[in-house]
């Protein structure tokens, strides 16, 4: 393409050319207009646009589909978390040519074999309304127990998981050796917390520690020949968007894909598959010892994993809660 024509295109369709780039919301309208390969959810997003009007609808079938399923009051609740999760995501299918990733409640972040039971119920309910697990990203946390989960998950029954929560690159390593489809690294949440407890408030595009430590893991996966793709998310701004150019993928939020699709700024690729096959990169293993001792060494890691944790949990929590009036 020459330069002239890369100009006339939007930063948004140059940035496609050599990044999938995934809508980072539970809006199905955002995902109309700015047409993602992919889409992610948490219980975040999916809290946020359950208050809105127009996906009441899908609200209201979860309800019924609780109360038929019968049970305890917390039974039904359970129930209806489930089935709202998988109505978003079958919507979202609708839109999307790609997968959606739907996340298992982070409170079992801990729990290995209950991380395994509620992704295996998840596919069986997707599949029970005509969605192929080759369609569906099972999202868990990146602890220990998750990665351990994801691992089975994958070998035994070919269920492929979307790792979140990634801050640490022995996190991703681990990711890597347990060959799990693909993990989220998150770019936004390093910046803060580098902003918070550093002596600098502002970076350069290539200098921001997020775009650092997702460019770090995408060049070793490269090097390793791992299979796990890299989706860099949490995006605070667009020049952490445009220093990760050229990474497998990319989870946007509607207000960034707005900025992108409103710019004709020339896109430059980092990222490149063949010149981080060539970096002199020495391997790894990361067993559950060095794991362990890395995350404890590592405070922001630390911070920030235990963080998500809890404020994934707080809108499971609220969503919960709204779920439960209904159903009472």
């Amino acid at each position: 393409m020459t330069d002239t024509k890369k100009q006339a295109m939007t930063s948004l369709c140059q940035l496609k050319e050599n990044t999938v780039v995934v809508a980072d919301t539970g809006d199905f309208e955002a995902m109309k207009k700015y047409k993602p390969t992919d889409a992610t959810t948490n219980p975040s997003l999916i809290f946020a646009a359950s208050s809105m009007p127009a996906y009441q609808p899908l609200i209201d079938e979860a309800i019924e589909y609780a109360k038929a399923k019968g049970g305890s009051i917390n039974d039904q609740v359970g129930e209806a978390m489930d089935r709202v999760c998988i109505n978003f995501g079958c919507e979202i299918l609708k839109i999307i040519p790609g997968r959606v990733s739907t996340e298992v409640d982070a409170r079992l972040s801990f729990d290995k074999d209950a991380m395994i039971a509620k992704a295996q119920k998840l596919i069986q309910m997707y599949k029970d309304l005509g969605i192929d697990k080759e369609r569906i990203l099972i999202k868990l946390s990146s602890t220990w127990e998750g990665i351990e989960a994801a691992r089975f998950l994958e070998k035994k029954h070919g269920i492929h998981c979307n790792m979140t929560l990634i801050f640490n690159f022995h996190q991703a390593v681990a990711c890597g050796q347990a060959e799990v489809t693909l993990i989220s690294p998150f770019v936004g949440r390093i910046f803060d917390w580098y902003v918070k407890n550093g002596d600098k408030k502002t970076f350069s595009m290539l200098e921001d520690p997020g775009v650092k430590s997702v460019t770090r893991i995408y060049n070793y996966y490269k090097k390793s020949g791992f299979k796990t793709v890299v989706m860099g998310a949490s995006f605070r701004n667009v020049d952490q968007i445009l220093g990760l150019a050229g990474c497998d993928l990319l989870t946007i939020s509607p207000s960034l894909l707005e900025k992108l699709s409103n710019s004709t700024d020339p896109v430059q690729v980092y990222l490149d598959k063949k010149s981080a096959q060539k970096l002199d990169i020495d391997e790894i293993n990361v067993d559950e010892k060095m794991f362990r001792w890395e995350m404890n060494e590592d405070q922001m890691s630390n911070d920030k994993l235990s963080e998500g944790i809890r404020r994934f949990t707080v809108d499971a929590v609220k969503l919960e809660n709204e779920l439960k009036d209904r159903l009472l």
